[in-house]
């Protein structure tokens, strides 16, 4: 309670983003995320086992639609997120530097790195098929074309070490050339993630292209891993253990996988990641000579 005005605190009760909405995990369980320095911040939704398969079959629902867009519609729409995160610029900033430990001006850096990217990879919906596709010289009377494709449902690691900047450094380039995602929230950093939520979900994003669980890492990812249905991974907020073990799992149904790597997420961000989660698929044309 305020001493001056005598008002209860509201505190912000925090969900899972499935589907466009925004459930409690199955289980009914939390967990408390804490700042820097130990201090409670919130209670955060500990997803399940069960709530990971929700989230796979909707994005998989979602799939058809966001893949079947145009170029430059779901640039429009990637940009529009970036509008609304430049609105809630300093709700983010307070997110971070509580989560990282950072001074506001280090925070207030990271924030607008974010959505600057998340500009960046809005303006590549229509010009990644230039560099991933084009015409090839082929032996015969045909025109040969190869064209970028979506994957298909990607399972998604957040950083762990940075909790808004390098979350949408993964999610960003994964659904601006149509795939579906299901993120796994840093464990320790959840908020700025499930606050993005609440952005996608007032957004013109269609509801199951991104979906966003909190919870424990290892507990998640097992079963994105394994599941059928998913057909890739980026590892980002795994440890090497984890990642080993991962890519085990993943090798039942031939996951495409990104292993983890040392990244410095404030970098030009380059296009490894828009080509990682793309498929090439090549028409054989006749000329009709």
């Amino acid at each position: 309670m305020s001493e001056l005005t005598g008002r209860l605190s509201v505190f912000k009760t925090y969900k899972l983003y499935v589907g466009g909405k925004f459930p409690r995990s199955e289980s009914g369980r939390v967990y408390e995320v804490t700042d820097s320095k130990g201090t409670w911040l919130a209670n955060a939704p500990l997803a399940s086992r069960k709530d990971a398969r929700d989230a796979v079959v909707a994005a998989r629902k979602a799939f058809g639609g966001w893949s079947g867009a145009t170029a430059y519609n779901r640039g429009q729409i990637l940009y529009r997120i970036a509008e609304m995160l430049e609105g809630r610029r300093d709700q983010f900033t307070a997110e971070v530097a509580a989560a990282e430990g950072l001074s506001k001006a280090k925070a207030t850096a990271q924030v607008d790195a974010a959505i600057d990217r998340w500009v960046w990879y809005a303006g590549w919906s229509d010009k990644v098929a230039q560099i991933a596709g084009g015409t090839n010289p082929v032996a015969g009377p045909y025109f040969n074309v190869s064209a970028p494709e979506p994957t298909g449902v990607v399972a998604v690691l957040a950083p762990q070490e940075s909790s808004f900047l390098g979350l949408v450094s993964v999610i960003a380039p994964a659904i601006v050339t149509g795939n579906t995602v299901v993120v796994a929230a840093a464990e320790n950093a959840p908020l700025p993630a499930l606050s993005l939520a609440e952005v996608l979900a007032t957004s013109d994003l269609p509801g199951g292209v991104v979906n966003i669980l909190s919870g424990r890492t290892a507990e998640l990812s097992a079963p994105l891993a394994a599941h059928q249905d998913v057909n890739a991974l980026d590892l980002a907020g795994a440890d090497d253990q984890l990642a080993k073990d991962l890519e085990t799992a993943a090798a039942d149904n031939l996951k495409r996988v990104l292993r983890p790597a040392p990244v410095n997420w404030t970098a030009d961000p380059g296009t490894a990641r828009l080509l990682t989660f793309l498929e090439t698929k090549t028409v054989w044309h006749p000329m009709g000579v």
